[in-house]
């Protein structure tokens, strides 16, 4: 005969279970869902590399001839030797607003104005709070450049993976060529010095913006680091290195993609008036301070 204890634990388990269940619905709920607030925007006049600037093309040039398997090394080693700066998110967001992002084609807006209209598209289209402070902190890492950067090129940007060859679906793939990694015998290799799917958590994407420290959900956490990475979630690319977690979380990003492009011409936002909102919001996923 089953104990009391045994039935409490059984009840638990049920409402664990059941907790579980109703998680896995909503994120179903989050993907399924497409997003709104773009139905009637011409989805082809963003990302026209093609037609870009000179100030993209110089960016993506240097980038790709700098971004190499010993830089990435030595530029992780030298983040981890030191603490550059301790502040919030919203004072972090306010600093990074002098930037503006030369590998953008479409649109020269501060940092702030965009941050506040991903969030705010991700908020009108009625997607969790988790969500929603992604959008509003999944630029922040480009305060990069502020602390130690030698250039726009080590810390905005598309990413790609480094240590294996370059994939002709990354922008502008012929300025790979000067790029010392691509006449090296093992980094110009199909796998490199990877395994095939390993998993995108063990490749070194090229050094840039896209980590945080927060306590997101994994699915914001992967909103952030692949959100640049558009070979592998808009072209394909590099799934030969990818694995089933990484197919998981692909979901998650390509739903918030949409979010991060396409309102870039949305309206113009308020700061002051959104800023109530959000704080509350950063207080509830981030500390008061965090160590950049």
């Amino acid at each position: 005969m089953p104990t009391i204890l045994d039935i409490k634990d059984a009840r638990n388990f049920d409402e664990t279970s059941d907790a579980v269940d109703e998680v896995n619905k909503l994120k179903t709920r989050v993907w399924s869902e497409k997003p709104v607030f773009d139905a009637e925007k011409d989805k082809t006049k963003f990302r026209r590399y093609e037609e870009a600037c000179d100030r993209v093309k110089t960016f993506y040039k240097e980038q790709h001839e700098r971004q190499t398997v010993d830089f990435n090394i030595k530029a992780r080693v030298e983040f981890r030797k030191k603490i550059r700066a301790r502040m919030g998110i919203w004072e972090a967001i306010e600093k990074l607003n002098t930037l503006i992002d030369n590998s953008d084609p479409d649109t020269e807006l501060s940092q702030i104005e965009h941050a506040l209209q991903t969030a705010e598209a991700i908020r009108r289209d009625g997607k969790p709070e988790w969500m929603q402070v992604t959008g509003l902190v999944h630029d922040l890492g480009k305060l990069l450049y502020f602390f130690g950067s030698e250039g726009q090129w080590d810390v905005v940007g598309d990413t790609f993976v480094v240590g294996c060859a370059f994939s002709d679906k990354n922008v502008y793939p012929e300025t790979f060529a000067n790029n010392p990694d691509s006449k090296d015998p093992v980094y110009s290799s199909e796998y490199g010095i990877y395994k095939p799917h390993c998993g995108l958590e063990n490749v070194m994407l090229s050094w840039g913006h896209d980590e945080e420290q927060s306590s997101l959900p994994d699915e914001g956490l992967a909103m952030i680091r692949y959100h640049s990475f558009y070979p592998w979630h808009r072209e394909g690319a590099y799934i030969h290195l990818t694995n089933a977690s990484d197919e998981k979380l692909l979901a998650s990003v390509k739903a918030f993609n949409p979010y991060d492009l396409y309102s870039k011409s949305d309206d113009p936002v308020d700061p002051v008036k959104l800023r109530p909102y959000y704080e509350g919001l950063i207080a509830k996923f981030f500390p008061e301070a965090i160590e950049w």
